[in-house]
C-alpha cells in the first residue's frame, strides 16, 4: 500500500473551520411527495428499530413491527420513483443519444416521453384493476386493509402519469422556445 501525505493542520485552524457560515438552504427542489415520502421513510425506520430494539434487548420481538416496515419500504420505492421521473432520474440509456446528430435529438427526447406517459398511465390504470380484486384484503399482523399500501402505489402510478405529463409540456415549451430563438437569429441574420 502507498501511503498518504497529508497536510498537518492546527488545532485552532481546525476549530475555526466550523465558525464558518453556512449558505443558505434551498428547499424549494422538494415537492410534496418528496415529504410524504421522507415522513415514511422515518415510519419505516422507527419500525425497523423497534423490531430490532424488542427482538434482541427485550427478547420478545413484535410480529407486526415486520409487516409494517415492509409495506412501508413499498409505498416509498414507489413514491420515491415519482421524485425520480420530476427530476428525470431514472435509469436510462443514453448512448444512442449521444451519438446522433442534434436535429434527430429533440424527436427522440419527445417520442420517449411519450412513451412514458403511456407506460405510466397504462400501469396506472392496471393498478386500479388490481385494487378492485384485491384492495379489501386484510394485513397479516394488524388488523388493517391492504388496500392501504395498494392505493398509495396506485397513487403514486398516478403522480408518475402526472409528472410525465409536466415533463412533456416543458419540453414541448422548451422546444417551441429554441425554434423562436433560431428563427429569429436568422431573420437578424439576413
Amino acid at each position: 500500500m502507498t501511503e498518504q501525505q497529508h497536510t498537518q493542520i492546527s488545532v485552532e485552524e481546525m476549530a475555526h473551520a466550523f465558525e464558518d457560515e453556512a449558505a443558505p438552504v434551498d428547499l424549494s427542489d422538494y415537492a410534496v411527495e418528496d415529504w410524504v415520502t421522507m415522513a415514511i421513510f422515518w415510519g419505516m425506520a422507527a419500525c425497523v428499530f423497534l423490531q430490532f430494539f424488542t427482538r434482541y434487548a427485550l427478547n420478545n420481538s413484535l410480529a407486526w413491527t415486520e409487516e409494517i416496515a415492509a409495506n412501508c419500504l413499498v409505498v416509498l420505492v414507489f413514491l420515491g420513483s415519482v421524485m425520480c421521473v420530476r427530476m428525470f432520474r431514472h435509469i436510462h440509456v443514453d448512448l444512442l443519444h449521444r451519438v446522433l446528430p442534434v436535429r434527430m435529438r429533440r424527436p427522440i427526447e419527445l417520442f420517449v416521453d411519450i412513451l412514458s406517459i403511456g407506460f405510466f398511465a397504462y400501469i396506472t390504470w392496471l393498478m386500479w384493476r388490481y385494487l378492485e380484486i384485491v384492495g379489501s384484503e386484510r394485513m397479516v399482523t394488524v388488523d388493517l386493509p391492504r388496500g392501504y399500501v395498494f392505493y398509495a402505489v396506485f397513487a403514486a402510478f398516478a403522480l408518475m402519469t402526472a409528472r410525465a405529463i409536466q415533463k412533456f409540456i416543458k419540453d414541448m415549451i422548451s422546444e417551441k422556445t429554441v425554434r423562436q430563438k433560431v428563427a429569429e437569429s436568422d431573420l437578424q441574420g439576413v
